[in-house]
């Protein structure tokens, strides 16, 4: 079911209240979760670019990195090759 028949308005309020309180389109918000959950995946389980791309739902590798390059400001591979930050076990 579609959000805009959830909420029970149109699409053009339905957008123009969600980037009010979002400060993003619908799509734009989407596009954040997916390369926030990317870059969690990249991070986290240290797997490949094109494979973390894939999974968030790219069908183009390029295109992931070049989204991902414009939000984070550095490409998928320089996090794939970072280290999560874990607090030690006591």
């Amino acid at each position: 079911m579609r959000a805009v028949t959830v909420a029970g308005m149109s699409m053009s309020v339905f957008h123009r209240r969600f980037k009010a309180i979002t400060g993003l389109s619908p799509l734009q918000y989407q596009k954040h979760i997916r390369l926030h959950d990317a870059r969690r995946r990249l991070i986290t389980k240290r797997s490949e670019a094109a494979t973390v791309a894939y999974a968030v739902g790219y069908e183009s590798v390029s295109q992931f990195s070049r989204e991902y390059k414009r939000l984070f400001g550095a490409p998928p591979r320089q996090d794939a090759g970072r280290q999560s930050i874990v607090a030690p076990a006591p």
